[in-house]
Order: structure tokens, then C-alpha cells, then sequence
């Protein structure tokens, strides 16, 4: 098979996969079910097994990519129509741990051992089951997880310490560029910039791997 037709064929289905997961949504790259995960890798074959088959042409492949993406369309659609499709496909969320024991039967049914219960409770900073009041094992494989009240964390209103506005670093330079997007988000300039980086003994943006800023607080600076 020759390499521009090859070429043209990878083009043609890689912005055709690209508009198509931005058609769908973001659910096609985080690949929260089953179902989802399923769908990316069927995208994905349909274009690499196409590129060494001669007889494939490009319409034949934006067809399949087209005719599936509207299958996977459709399907969205009805789980967020319908609950108990939803259920089907995207399945539930099973509960492990309730009320600080471990639910044996839950734990068969979904397939997990007693070793990836412990790991995906120390993924949540929870290194004893006797901290855990409920765990539910979510659609996607990850762990929700409820302390103990003797084991929960510490929350300011429980101190009754004065609350803090929430702030958003954002991030100024990256790679010695700078990342104007977020210094009009954050009402300053490049000339502000400038001045601050000098100040911390760079010459320039060039010079800076990756410049922070957070309301309130000083730049960070790291050089290379």
C-alpha cells in the first residue's frame, strides 16, 4: 500500500476522531464506563485496521467512524433518558464497606479481592478498614470513600476559624512561554510579569520553566 495513500488515510481519520469525541463529549476520554471504554476502542480500530486495507477507501472509513458515532450518539442519549437503560449499560455503584464492614457478597459480585479493596482505600488515604465507614465501588472502577466521625478530617468550621475566600493559581508561564490566556484571567499584564520575574533574578520568560500565580500570595518562580 502506498505511503500517501496510508497518509491521507490517517489525516482523514484522525480529525475525524477528533471531531467526533468533541461531538460526544468528554466521557470518551475519560472512559468512565464499561460501555464508554468499549466505544474508544472500537473508534480506534476502525481507523488502524482500515489503513492496511487496500481496498478500504476514505469515504468507506468516515462511513464506519459516522455510523458508529451515531450509535454511540443514540445510546448516550437513551441513558440519560432513561434510568434503567442507563443502568444496563453504565451499571451502579456497588457498596463494598457499609456501616464499617466489608460486604462480602458485593466484593464476589464485582470481582475484587480483599488486596485491591486495600489498595484502592489507601488511594483515598485510608490505610485501615476500621477508618471506613462506607466505601461504594463506582461505575468506573474508583472508590468513594466515607470516614468514620472519629476518622474524619478536620474542617475549618469545626474549629470555628474564620473561612478563606477559594483561590485559582493559575499558571503564567510554562516552558518559557507565556500563557496570556491566564494573565487576562487574572487582570494583569506582561509588563506586571516581566518586572516580577526580574525581580527574582530572571532576565526574561525565556529564562523560567514554570512561573505560578495565586491571588495573594508571591509569584512562583522556577528557572531550569
Amino acid at each position: 500500500m502506498e505511503i500517501k495513500s496510508i497518509a491521507i488515510e490517517l489525516i482523514v481519520g484522525y480529525f475525524a476522531l477528533l471531531i467526533l469525541t468533541k461531538i460526544l463529549g468528554k466521557t470518551q476520554i475519560t472512559q468512565i464506563s464499561a460501555f464508554d471504554f468499549i466505544s474508544a476502542l472500537i473508534l480506534g480500530e476502525l481507523v488502524g485496521n482500515s489503513l492496511y486495507d487496500g481496498k478500504t477507501t476514505v469515504y468507506q472509513i468516515l462511513a464506519a467512524i459516522s455510523i458508529w458515532g451515531s450509535l454511540i450518539f443514540i445510546t448516550e442519549f437513551f441513558t440519560q433518558k432513561s434510568r434503567r437503560f442507563r443502568h444496563m449499560l453504565e451499571g451502579t455503584p456497588s457498596l463494598i464497606i457499609n456501616k464499617g464492614h466489608i460486604n462480602f457478597k458485593e466484593l464476589k459480585k464485582n470481582h475484587l479481592d480483599l488486596n485491591q479493596l486495600q489498595h484502592l482505600l489507601r488511594a483515598k488515604d485510608v490505610f485501615s478498614v476500621r477508618e471506613c465507614e462506607y466505601a461504594l465501588l463506582e461505575s468506573d472502577g474508583t472508590l468513594s470513600v466515607i470516614r468514620k466521625p472519629l476518622y474524619d478530617m478536620v474542617q475549618r468550621q469545626d474549629l470555628q476559624l474564620p473561612i478563606k475566600a477559594a483561590t485559582l493559581p493559575l499558571a503564567f508561564i510554562v516552558d518559557g512561554e507565556i500563557v496570556y490566556d491566564n494573565l487576562t484571567l487574572a487582570g494583569q499584564e506582561d509588563t506586571w510579569l516581566l518586572n516580577e520575574i526580574k525581580k527574582q533574578g530572571f532576565h526574561s520568560s525565556k529564562d523560567v520553566l514554570y512561573a505560578e500565580w495565586e491571588d495573594g500570595k508571591t509569584l512562583l518562580v522556577q528557572g531550569y
